[in-house]
């Protein structure tokens, strides 16, 4: 009779592996990302833009990075309408915000400053690592850097979204007050054009943030909701 096995030696089905392609970067800076990644448990492939044309639609990716110039708007084209990775987080590197904002309506879930250092791109990375592993339960806030437009008593005003869930959204700006009514226009990434009205439920004039809860009256807020659900393919 053979001995048994004790269930802590018997193997394991492997572990699904989140992945990110680094597209088309230089060798210090992929070395760089890749060392952030792998502190996240996220594993790092490195790819050029050649090859990241079929990779990016044929293989199954949760996450990519590539600088906002150049041929980023055909990959990106290319991400967001892969049958296996379309929903992937997508990390843009531009000099600045202006820059990045050319790209916003692929969906940028985040952005890095070029040149890229370990800092910035730690903080981009842990700000986004759950969302990139699927832990869902955790994490319901989608990172998504973006114009909009904000009406308020003080006039109308275009500022960038931070983040946004189905209850509310961050944005950046310094001059909102708690308490502050305010009606936000915004396109989501392919959805539809919206007014949600909004109250400020925090500042933080510091960090350049503050926090927008949507009113429980506003109907536009379950359009929010849904569009949040496909994003993160929640059926």
């Amino acid at each position: 009779m053979s001995p048994s096995v004790p269930a802590a030696q018997k193997s394991a089905a492997p572990k699904a592996v989140a992945r990110v392609a680094i597209v088309g970067l230089d060798t210090a800076t992929s070395g760089l990302l890749r060392d952030c990644f792998k502190q996240f448990s996220i594993e790092p492939v490195l790819l050029t833009v050649e090859s990241a044309r079929k990779s990016l639609h044929n293989e199954k990716f949760e996450a990519c990075v590539l600088r906002l110039e150049g041929e980023a708007s055909s990959l990106l084209t290319l991400v967001r309408t892969s049958p296996s990775s379309h929903r992937m987080v997508v990390y843009g590197i531009a000099g600045n915000t202006r820059e990045a904002l050319k790209y916003s309506h692929h969906g940028i879930n985040a952005f890095i400053n070029d040149p890229v250092d370990r800092q910035n791109a730690l903080r981009a990375i842990r700000a986004t690592h759950l969302l990139v592993l699927h832990e869902l339960r955790r994490y319901v806030r989608i990172p998504l850097v973006m114009p909009l437009e904000i009406s308020s008593d003080s006039g109308t005003r275009r500022i960038n979204m931070h983040e946004i869930s189905g209850g509310g959204m961050s944005v950046e700006t310094k001059e909102f007050k708690i308490g502050e009514l305010v009606e936000v226009r915004l396109n989501l990434p392919q959805g539809p054009n919206l007014i949600l009205k909004s109250k400020v439920a925090w500042s933080r004039p510091e960090q350049g943030l503050a926090g927008l809860r949507f009113e429980e009256s506003e109907q536009n807020r379950f359009i929010v909701r849904n569009w949040i659900d496909e994003y993160l393919d929640i059926s």
